[in-house]
């Protein structure tokens, strides 16, 4: 992989009965790979190894397991640093032409890669997403029974969303292998193989200046020590954007030294 391409699942096995339009994985794209790997490396105790997509990519394990994948940009790419979640379909070119009929945007790709395709696209309110079609990192199932990756998306209305990304990702299509969706608590539930995989909420607003407040979908990552993981953060470099509680459990909002929006919390799922 070079530097001018979308970061992608670093793929080592085959995983043929991966949930259509599950969750199956989050990208950061960073401007130094090093600097991105200490700062995560400190406040998430993640490890890191080698992929064969190239010198600009690393993997971030978690007590050995494939958490989320890390990319290097370009300095002159004008691509925004941040976290993407990515979707797995049967066939890229098809998700590629569902988005562009629903007037949303395919921002790059789809581009390939040898364990297979990927695009990362834009909503129709901004929100950046990635669609991901070919083999999945060893350990997958794993990945995605244990949730080390929360995804809530927070848009301007979740009813219209859902219906977005339901089309696109083809979700509640009626197969054995899709995903459920269900309306809870004025939220969209997702679910895969019956476990809780994103949740859509309403509320945001597309031209507000707060990245924050604006459409995105916010990668969450399931800590024991939320406080741990702020200070942390803070004496990196990193920005504490926000804090609370929810019932499902504590959670802060930082931003890493490049700009990077993430989440830490201590809910398991998106609760």
């Amino acid at each position: 992989m070079t530097s001018e391409q979308p970061p992608a699942p670093s793929a080592t096995a085959t995983a043929p009965d991966a949930p259509r339009g599950a969750p199956c994985w989050a990208n950061l794209t960073a401007r130094d790979l090093q600097a991105a790997e200490k700062f995560y490396g400190s406040v998430l105790g993640w490890e890191f190894r080698n992929t064969t997509l190239g010198d600009h990519f690393a993997v971030a394990l978690s007590d050995g397991r494939p958490v989320a994948g890390i990319g290097a940009l370009a300095a002159d790419l004008q691509i925004a640093v941040g976290w993407t979640p990515f979707f797995f379909v049967p066939q890229v070119d098809e998700a590629a032409g569902r988005i562009r009929e629903r007037s949303a945007t395919v921002a790059l790709g789809p581009v390939a890669f040898a364990s297979g395709r990927a695009l990362v696209a834009a909503d129709r309110d901004g929100a950046v997403f990635g669609v991901w079609d070919g083999r999945l990192p060893a350990g997958w199932e794993t990945w995605h029974d244990q949730g080390p990756v929360v995804l809530r998306l927070r848009t301007r209305d979740a009813f219209e969303a859902a219906i977005f990304y339901g089309g696109v990702l083809q979700w509640a299509d009626g197969t054995p292998d899709g995903c459920t969706v269900d309306y809870e608590h004025e939220e969209v539930v997702v679910r895969s193989r019956a476990a809780v995989v994103a949740r859509l909420g309403s509320g945001a607003v597309e031209a507000d200046p707060d990245p924050t407040v604006r459409p995105h979908w916010d990668v969450q990552f399931p800590v024991r020590d939320t406080e741990a993981c702020v200070a942390a953060a803070l004496g990196l470099g990193g920005h504490l954007v926000g804090r609370g509680t929810t019932h499902a459990g504590a959670y802060a909002e930082l931003r890493d030294p490049d700009g990077g929006l993430f989440t830490v919390t201590t809910a398991r799922r998106p609760a």
